[in-house]
């Protein structure tokens, strides 16, 4: 008899071990999910909830075991069966999992969005887009103004008709449209076109090449203050938000912001939000590296992918559509085993010899 209470008192122990690590896993994922709620209210319903299961297991070995006698031995099997499904396949499970996953992966996610929602802040404060567009820009009026330039020399230089002649002028009018002016007033010089030395045709050449580059400048302005955003309060937001994402990462680091409490995670959760809001709405300053990227940023209402890690069921969602590594697999593994082994020390503790 002292035999099987020292054996029951063991098992009474393992028990309240192994549930102490699933009902802990289980309420820090319900406290991520749900931060309102009192980290003691996550505690009871955590408790009762695998209490439940616990019983429910008890259910349903005692209605296998044909050497004790048991009234409505199916309808107990059921309902132990249901206990099960209901408050630990639903539940602890899961919950477990998302748990012992968000600690081994939640600062490798954190890292990854914060770097890429600084990329696109920095494009952003930098003016990376309007520039690298005012650049473009400006090197096509260049190659086009220089194109029709060398036209315009070998017309001046011909030697067979050298000159300004006809063809001359029509290559000049067409500068016009490129300088986005009225025309290009003809230069008045001496002689005419067949008596001009090369010396006078370099000349020549050179004061309209002169008076085409002035425009061209003038031009390459019209450019960039027409590209150029009149109200630039997006970079001074972009570069709060830059900021802030930078302290974030810095207060991770010496341990100010703890992530794996709810309170901590959350604030990282608002800085990156506010991140992903300033990018969607000034998304036209940024060149995404991916579509999904694009929608991600530009989505109505951005949630970012550390925010995601919070909810139990997004990271199934997202396991299920393969977006996490192998890996989460071991940690369903891990639940299951933690919690298996806490039922079977509640079953041996608590069996039923009656015969």
């Amino acid at each position: 008899m002292g035999e099987n209470n020292y054996k029951k008192i063991l098992c009474i122990m393992a028990f309240v071990a192994f549930a102490g690590v699933s009902c802990w896993a289980t309420q820090e994922s319900l406290h991520l999910l749900l931060p309102s709620w009192p980290v003691i209210m996550c505690w009871i319903v955590t408790i009762g909830f695998f209490i439940v299961a616990s019983i429910g297991t008890k259910l349903m070995v005692d209605s296998m075991n044909t050497n004790i006698y048991m009234n409505n031995r199916g309808k107990k099997l059921i309902l132990g069966i249901v206990l099960l499904l209901v408050f630990w396949l639903v539940c602890s499970m899961p919950t477990n999992t998302h748990t012992f996953f968000y600690r081994s992966f939640i600062n490798q996610k954190i890292e990854t969005d914060i770097s890429r929602t600084q990329g696109y802040l920095a494009q952003i404060k930098n003016n990376v887009v309007t520039e690298k567009l005012i650049q473009s820009k400006i090197a096509e009026l260049e190659n086009n103004v220089n194109v029709r330039l060398g036209e315009l020399k070998a017309e001046i230089m011909n030697d067979a008709n050298p000159g300004f002649g006809p063809k001359a002028k029509e290559i000049l009018s067409s500068f016009a449209e490129i300088l986005g002016v009225a025309k290009i007033d003809a230069l008045t010089y001496r002689g005419n076109g067949k008596s001009l030395s090369i010396q006078d045709r370099e000349k020549l050449y050179g004061a309209y090449r002169q008076k085409i580059y002035l425009l061209m400048d003038s031009k390459k302005e019209n450019i960039r203050q027409s590209l150029q955003p009149k109200n630039k309060d997006y970079i001074k937001v972009a570069q709060t938000d830059y900021k802030n994402l930078e302290l974030v990462r810095k207060y991770i680091n010496n341990k100010t912001i703890d992530v794996n409490d709810a309170e901590g995670i959350h604030t990282v959760c608002e800085k990156l939000n506010k991140g992903y809001t300033t990018i969607g709405n000034y998304s036209q300053f940024v060149s995404f590296k991916s579509s999904e990227d694009k929608e991600r940023y530009t989505a109505s209402n951005p949630e970012s992918n550390v925010r995601r890690m919070l909810s139990v069921f997004d990271v199934w969602g997202d396991f299920i559509k393969g977006e996490f590594p192998l890996s989460f697999i071991f940690w369903i593994i891990i639940s299951i085993l933690v919690d298996v082994a806490a039922f079977i020390f509640f079953d041996i503790a608590f069996k039923q010899t009656d015969y």
